[in-house]
């Protein structure tokens, strides 16, 4: 019995061995393949300081490249041990018969960077509202932006189909990993329960990557996803057709149209840092109005000033080399303050990388 056991505990120690270089073989490539992207949009560009303006000096001093790297290791070991714990399955987004759907992107990025970096130069950060305007009026202000100076900003088939190579680009290949600190959470809060009776809402669910993940680790969940831009959730809905009970939703998330306590679970990723100050608590409110009591909503954006001390002048570059007008705000606000006034109570907080993961829960 004594032998049964050891050979059983040296099989399981050899399947974690071997899953380890597995994903160590599929993350190393992908972080190597948006890397070298990262490399030939930077020489494709400009220089980062205009013309006639002064070099830019961040106020909380120089740039920490050790803790960058330190910060991008951990975030893989976390994502990694997550995995192993059973939180959710090995991401399965290195496969042969994806690399010419991957060129294809790649060869869409490149061309239009540019544009982009035309549009950097020249501060043109509203340009959409030019080339869009026979459909512009509908979406609020704020919305009608060139967001990172993109071309067409969020209204474009055009822009949905290169956006998520350009958000794994920004971060060499680490984005669905701190996205997946998300799921991390959402893992916990779904242990024990049945995955038909449990309503879950991604918030500004963009081209549907995150919903996604979720469903391949959660695919009878009844999940729903939220976008403003028509094109995106045109996108999220082909990229999660294979499950029914999906529905993408347009609408802005201020005013969701979602009935009262009708939710067990709301996520938001990468979305309050791109809306202004006065917005964030009307969606702070909309979230808590849907979620029903006991419910939880999962918040992950950017680290904000002070979170991690090393990385804060990364921080300040980032509204610098993209355009980010509320960024800046979002870096200071206190957010978790504005949460609980929403009468939401504070739960768990991880940090992933360059983003900082929250849970709150609605009072029962």
């Amino acid at each position: 019995m004594n032998a049964q056991i050891g050979a059983m505990g040296l099989l399981d120690e050899t399947g974690k061995q071997l899953g380890r270089a597995r994903y160590a073989a599929a993350q190393g490539a992908r972080s190597a393949w948006y890397g070298a992207h990262y490399v030939l949009a930077r020489r494709r560009s400009g220089a980062f300081t205009r013309p006639g303006e002064a070099p830019f000096q961040p106020e909380s001093g120089t740039f920490d490249a050790k803790a960058m790297r330190q910060g991008f290791l951990d975030l893989f070991a976390q994502d990694r041990a997550n995995i192993e714990a059973g939180l959710y399955r090995a991401p399965d987004d290195v496969r042969l018969r994806d690399l010419a759907r991957a060129l294809a992107s790649s060869r869409a990025f490149l061309r239009d960077v540019s544009e982009v970096d035309r549009r950097r130069a020249g501060r043109q950060g509203t340009e959409v509202r030019q080339t869009k305007a026979d459909r512009i009026e509908r979406f609020p202000v704020y919305y009608r932006q060139n967001f990172h100076y993109q071309s067409d900003g969020w209204l474009s088939d055009d822009s949905a189909r290169i956006y998520d190579t350009q958000v794994e680009t920004l971060f060499a290949g680490a984005a669905d990993a701190m996205r997946r600190a998300v799921l991390a959470e959402l893992a916990r809060g779904m242990a024990g329960r049945d995955q038909r009776e449990v309503a879950y809402l991604d918030v500004a669910c963009g081209t549907g990557r995150f919903l996604v993940q979720v469903l391949r680790n959660f695919p009878k969940v009844q999940a729903s996803g939220l976008d403003l831009s028509p094109n995106y959730a045109t996108r999220a809905r082909r990229a999660t057709r294979r499950w029914p009970q999906v529905d993408v939703i347009e609408g802005a998330a201020e005013a969701m149209p979602v009935a009262d306590a009708s939710l067990d679970f709301v996520s938001s990723i990468f979305l309050f840092h791109e809306l202004p100050p006065k917005i964030r608590p009307l969606v702070f409110a909309e979230i808590f109005r849907v979620l029903r009591p006991g419910g939880t909503f999962i918040f992950a954006d950017s680290l904000q000033f002070g979170d991690v001390e090393a990385l804060d002048a990364a921080l300040e570059y980032f509204p610098e080399g993209f355009h980010e007008p509320y960024y800046k705000g979002y870096l200071k606000a206190d957010l978790v303050s504005q949460i609980e006034e929403a009468s939401f109570v504070a739960g768990a907080r991880k940090i992933a990388f360059l983003t900082k993961v929250m849970s709150f829960t609605k009072p029962v």
